[in-house]
């Protein structure tokens, strides 16, 4: 499992399971010619995608970012059309740390898209509860409405399965929410309306986890947005924002569905200072 230290914060990604998804979707109206020179397709125009959540542990508290995709969430005709590889293995994950589910204090979720929010709950004797049952599940308020009363074009990646078992321990959030001292949680809307990112900062470094207006290391460019977006313009002037912050402040930029990198540090010339592969 790769690693990395910011401050006195320990990042470790965990194996949440991998997905293959559509170039184009995932790119937007980027021409096909410029993205696959920056991330690679198969013979089905599909990319390969991690579901991979970060365990955050600072001041005794384990905290996740995203939850993965889970195991037996999915049916076969999901596996089929979403291109599941590989299932989440958290609890084999965390085990290596010295840690089971139940030492989870926080999971933070950037939105509720199935391929974000499935490992929060989990089959136990034929009923779905909760995978992480001492944790506080943090969203925002405007993402946790619409999960529970999804759209017409929404209902499609908000389920009720993912939802139903934690509705006790999710605690919401308008514009910001510090979690503990050094983590917080950001609305940004763009990618759905109730998007957030996380905000980590310590011993002056800083890290940047945007979710899905950052998934990959090819969506560097503010334009390089997804078709799945429910707000592209919100996703564009929030990209704007927060990489040109990321940039001052010289922070890490962490990804959940890169299959290639795990972080990277940009200087203002969009030069790779540092990075983290996955290997």
């Amino acid at each position: 499992m790769e690693q990395l230290k910011i401050g006195d914060v320990t990042v470790t990604w965990l194996n949440g399971g991998e997905i293959h998804l559509d170039g184009g979707a995932m790119f937007g109206v980027v021409p096909k010619m410029l993205w696959s020179k920056k991330y690679p397709c198969n013979e089905n125009n599909q990319i390969k995608l991690r579901t991979d959540p970060l365990l955050v542990q600072v001041d005794g508290k384990n905290i996740l970012i995203e939850s993965g995709i889970g195991r037996g969430k999915l049916n076969e005709k999901q596996k089929r059309n979403f291109g599941v590889t590989e299932e989440a293995e958290l609890d084999r994950s965390l085990s290596q740390l010295g840690l089971t589910v139940n030492d989870i204090d926080f999971v933070l979720m950037t939105h509720l898209h199935f391929d974000h929010a499935c490992g929060l709950t989990k089959w136990e004797n034929d009923k779905l509860v909760s995978a992480f049952p001492n944790a506080h599940i943090i969203a925002s308020e405007i993402e946790w409405n619409e999960m529970r009363n999804p759209n017409i074009r929404s209902r499609n990646t908000y389920w009720r399965e993912n939802w139903e078992p934690i509705v006790e321990q999710v605690k919401t959030f308008t514009e910001e929410m510090e979690v503990i001292s050094g983590v917080k949680m950001v609305h940004t809307g763009g990618h759905s309306d109730g998007h957030a990112i996380a905000v980590i900062e310590s011993a002056g470094e800083t890290l940047l986890h945007l979710g899905d207006l950052l998934p990959t290391h090819a969506h560097q460019n503010v334009l390089w947005v997804m078709a799945y977006d429910d707000y592209p313009m919100t996703s564009i002037f929030a990209k704007q924002k927060w990489l040109a912050y990321g940039i001052e402040q010289q922070a890490w930029f962490t990804f959940y569905h890169d299959a290639y990198d795990r972080a990277i540090k940009w200087n203002e010339r969009w030069e790779i200072v540092d990075i983290v592969k996955k290997q």
